[in-house]
């Protein structure tokens, strides 16, 4: 059996005990953005920092994917397709981050509903290795 490797490097901390997603931060208007950036999109500035971005935050906005997105990129068996939840979560106040969720029942999801940092298998890559990517879950309780 492989490792688990991230689908994309740069993405998020990996490997780590404690996985972060990575932005970046405008060191001259204080904006912060992700995935990290090299420029700043709110004052165009060059100088931006990369940054640890936290792991809770509220559910913006959600929806249902009920049919599978269009290869390339989407990796997986189109026959074997469940639909998944994908949606906006708002860290701290800082950032919109549109992730995967890890529950796809419109039930169970409610806009400003608590929501944490996880990550999930995408698929088995041709090398054996298990390609995770993060995903944000409702906070129990």
């Amino acid at each position: 059996m492989g490792d688990q490797v991230p689908i994309e490097e740069g993405l998020f901390t990996w490997p780590s005990d404690d996985p972060k997603l990575i932005g970046s931060e405008c060191q001259e208007c204080s904006a912060i953005v992700f995935p990290a950036q090299s420029g700043c999109p709110r004052c165009t500035s060059d100088n931006t920092q990369m940054k640890e971005l936290g792991t809770r935050g509220n559910l913006w906005t959600w929806t249902i994917q009920g049919f599978p997105p269009k290869s390339p990129p989407y990796e997986g068996e189109i026959d074997n397709f469940e639909p998944f939840g994908v949606g906006y979560v708002e860290i701290h106040d800082e950032v919109k981050v549109e992730t995967r969720l890890t529950v796809a029942d419109k039930e169970a999801l409610e806009i400003g509903m608590e929501m944490e940092l996880t990550f999930v298998p995408l698929f088995t890559d041709d090398d054996g290795n298990e390609v995770i990517t993060f995903a944000f879950a409702p906070v129990a309780g």
